[in-house]
């Protein structure tokens, strides 16, 4: 059963060089704000481990939401592709273990878009506050266990939306190949390496349309084929 009467604990991981100064942006401007979350600032959206936030939820927060850079616009150039990939995953095994997804969210906010990270925060802490309080769960520590092993698995294999044996076993993605089986650096396609034998530069993760920030629809979520 929830914890009743307890002050609702959201826990927020903010990339450091645009959605922390989003934040910190609200904050010199005075606009009001939900007191509810508790900011923990990381160097990219990319360093959060799946495992983070689905630690903070099995240990008792309410909410664990992610901001980062827009898409393309990343300090790292692609931290923040790979950070959506994991998370959406994350967002889809969620509900396997028992808690509801919309218990998490992730956005993009810029330095600047202070008054997109108030308005983003408050309506994430409305939904929060309709869900009420995180239920305790019962042998977190085997639930976790058993989560890192299906992400592990997920994320091992190749982009959702892509063609079967779109990764080669060094890690080229179907997006690198040519139509005539090869992929970009002139390489063989997939499986024609051996493990960790091909060279050329790595192929940019192609994920879907990124002019859109992942609460674009009425719902706040998108399609999510990371």
């Amino acid at each position: 059963m929830p914890d009743v009467g307890r002050d609702y604990r959201i826990i927020g991981f903010l990339c450091n060089w645009c959605s922390y100064g989003g934040a910190d942006a609200a904050g010199t401007a005075r606009f009001s704000q939900p007191t509810d979350l508790r900011i923990i600032r990381v160097p990219c959206s990319g360093r959060v481990d799946p495992m983070f936030v689905a630690k903070a939820l099995l240990s008792g927060a309410d909410g664990v939401l992610v901001s980062g850079c827009h898409p393309r616009d990343c300090h790292y150039s692609e931290g923040n592709f790979y950070a959506r990939r994991r998370l959406e995953m994350l967002r889809r095994f969620l509900p396997i273990i028992g808690v509801d997804e919309g218990r998490f969210e992730y956005i993009w906010v810029s330095a600047s878009e202070g008054s997109r990270w108030r308005d983003m925060v408050t309506a994430f802490t409305d939904k929060i506050h309709k869900l009420g309080h995180m239920p305790r769960m019962t042998e977190p520590a085997r639930t976790m266990c058993a989560l890192e092993g299906m992400l592990g698995q997920s994320l091992a294999q190749p982009d959702m939306g892509h063609s079967p044996g779109g990764h080669s076993a060094g890690g080229h993605s179907a997006d690198g190949h040519s139509p005539d089986g090869h992929s970009a650096g002139g390489h063989p396609a997939a499986g024609d390496h051996p493990a960790g034998g091909h060279s050329g530069a790595a192929v940019e993760p192609r994920l879907p349309d990124w002019s859109k920030p992942a609460e674009a629809d009425a719902t706040g979520k998108e399609d999510g084929n990371g």
